[in-house]
């Protein structure tokens, strides 16, 4: 496909993903941080964060479910947290809002809310992958066709 069709592509998707909330400006801002050397930054940095982001939603998955007579809010909550900001830092809105409820049935010692929204986060985690790895190829073939992305 034309380069030119492809980052029309890119951009409608981008805008699509922001505009239905499950990213946000700041992954715009990540975007902002490749250049002619390093095109693919941006992905290295979101790959980092779904390697690190997938262990966590793992911890809280086993906390939650060894702990059917115990549940440590302390750790599941510090879990979330961590989440929370890393899911921040690249952007992922639903993610870090998840986090944020996660945080709260913590705090309120509600199992119910924190395996409600664990269920959420296994969704929202597998839906923003998709649309973010649906980006990445995408900016891999406008490379690969002798475009440039935005930004470069």
């Amino acid at each position: 496909m034309e380069a030119r069709l492809l980052q029309r592509e890119l951009m409608e998707l981008t805008a699509r993903v922001l505009e239905e909330g499950v990213l946000d400006k700041q992954f715009l801002e990540i975007q902002t941080l490749r250049d002619e050397d390093n095109p693919n930054f941006p992905a290295e940095v979101v790959a980092l964060f779904f390697e690190d982001a997938q262990k966590l939603i793992n911890e809280l998955t086993k906390a939650l479910q060894q702990g059917q007579n115990y549940v440590d809010f302390g750790k599941i909550g510090a879990d979330a947290h961590q989440l929370k900001g890393s899911s921040a830092s690249v952007g992922a809105k639903r993610i870090t809002d998840l986090c944020i409820a996660f945080r709260g049935f913590c705090d309120q010692l509600n199992v119910e809310g924190c395996c409600g929204c664990l269920q959420q986060l296994h969704y929202e985690f597998s839906l923003t992958k998709n649309k973010l790895e649906s980006i990445f190829k995408l900016e891999k073939q406008i490379l690969a066709g002798g475009g440039m992305l935005p930004g470069m």
